[in-house]
């Protein structure tokens, strides 16, 4: 840049900090390295990715295949390690579940989902081997993503979601319960015995009207567009169908609030809240509820409250309308929160580009950061991603912390693939110096 002769240094300085501040945005990790990658991209999309990194620097990842790449039996979760920082990958597992997760208990990883009824498998050499897999329940239909996971005192936590009924015809997220599960980290998580799972809670038995389509809710918009339970309401016929599924819950989170002057911090330590997506049809909502540990031992899921009195199931939250992933990190005692950004939903269905994946709610190619003190107020660190195109996804990811730097591994598509949804990549990238960002 050019410096004027007659503009003094002072007013230049203000110049150029007035011109940085007006600068766009720009991505904090939008190169990425491919860590899974479709052969099909119209028939095999790639879901779930996973990440855990160790403490001794290794990475190890894990994702899926969809549609005919689960044909003829063959596996289709695949885990992988890395210990060149994320540059390169070696396949170490391949498994029979999806919508699973990794995580560390005691000496050992685990890999948990579900393939109807949660399974489980184990490797003790740091990924380098797998168990076989095992089922931890028994005729019973689960749901989840690769959400976070949570120790506390010894015990790993973490939530599945069960689906109750098979009255809803449609998405059926109305008709889930999350379940926190607890085990001890020494235990051998193989075992059904060493876990506890908590009192379920259903979404569509909480609201007043929800089966009559009639929600005795006002004043906040929920739902956007019409249900009709058990079914599908139809939104939109033109350029595409697009059709509205019954409210629900799903993909949850779980944390304990740790600061002692927060209105719902528990000095005993044995309250945990649920963050999970809400689907509403709309945006700027997730859904809250919160377990408590009983003197028995037993699990207590119920809604939370504000001082008021009254009970929260809605709480305002940036990308609440799709999955996204919470991390706490012990050395700025923040929590921070990955998940999609919706710029336009509140156009009409019928005018969205054909390419456009669902509900207007529904966009998937912007995948943003932000960080919290107390998991309600959320401040705005930056975009880690994004796309040009809405059909190229950057979206569902997963993170971790690696030293001074956040490793995500996202589920992606380029031009290839079939749709925002059912993308043909599965993405790793890395914000540098992610504390940095906190202001």
């Amino acid at each position: 840049m050019a410096v004027p002769a007659k503009i003094p240094f002072g007013l230049l300085a203000v110049a150029l900090a007035a011109s940085a501040m007006a600068a766009p945005i720009r991505p904090l990790a939008n190169e990425f390295i491919a860590v899974g990658e479709s052969s099909d991209p119209p028939n095999i999309p790639l879901y779930t990715p996973a990440i855990l990194r160790l403490d001794d620097g290794r990475i190890v990842a894990a994702y899926e295949r969809g549609g005919k790449g689960r044909e003829g039996g063959v596996p289709y979760a695949f885990i992988l390690t890395s210990d060149d920082h994320g540059r390169t990958w070696v396949q170490r597992g391949a498994l029979h579940m999806t919508h699973a997760r990794l995580f560390v208990a005691g000496r050992s990883i685990y890999y948990l989902g579900h393939r109807g009824d949660l399974q489980i498998a184990r490797s003790d050499d740091r990924g380098e081997t797998w168990s076989k897999q095992v089922a931890l329940t028994k005729s019973q239909s689960w749901h989840q993503s690769a959400a976070n996971v949570w120790h506390a005192r010894g015990h790993v936590y973490l939530v599945m979601e069960r689906r109750v009924s098979s009255e809803n015809k449609a998405w059926a997220v109305g008709s889930l319960a999350p379940v926190l599960m607890r085990a001890r980290e020494d235990a051998d998580l193989t075992k059904r015995a060493s876990w506890t799972f908590a009192s379920e809670l259903v979404f569509s038995d909480l609201i007043a009207g929800y089966k009559q389509n009639e929600p005795a809710i006002d004043l906040f918009g929920v739902p956007f567009f019409k249900q009709a339970y058990p079914d599908r309401a139809v939104v939109a016929t033109e350029p595409r169908r697009r059709t509205n599924s019954p409210m629900g819950w799903l993909e949850t989170n779980v944390v304990q609030i740790t600061d002692p002057n927060h209105v719902w911090f528990d000095p005993t330590g044995h309250t945990f809240h649920l963050f999970m997506r809400a689907h509403t049809a709309g945006t700027g909502y997730a859904a809250l509820a919160k377990v408590v540990e009983q003197p028995d031992g037993s699990m207590r899921t119920q809604l939370e409250r504000v001082p008021s009195g009254k009970t929260m199931l809605f709480l305002p939250f940036p990308g609440g309308q799709m999955r996204f992933h919470v991390c706490y990190d012990e050395k700025t005692k923040l929590y921070w929160l990955l998940g999609s950004q919706a710029t336009d939903s509140m156009t009409r269905p019928d005018r969205l580009p054909p390419e456009r994946y669902d509900l207007p709610n529904n966009e998937r190619h912007r995948l943003v950061l932000h960080f919290s003190k107390n998991m309600v107020d959320w401040c705005f660190a930056g975009v880690v991603a994004q796309t040009a195109s809405p059909k190229e996804a950057r979206h569902y990811a997963c993170m971790d912390i690696d030293g001074d730097d956040l490793i995500v591994l996202s589920r992606s598509g380029d031009a290839r693939a079939k749709s925002a949804h059912d993308g043909n990549l599965i993405t790793f990238h890395r914000v540098k110096n992610f504390r940095e960002l906190v202001y």
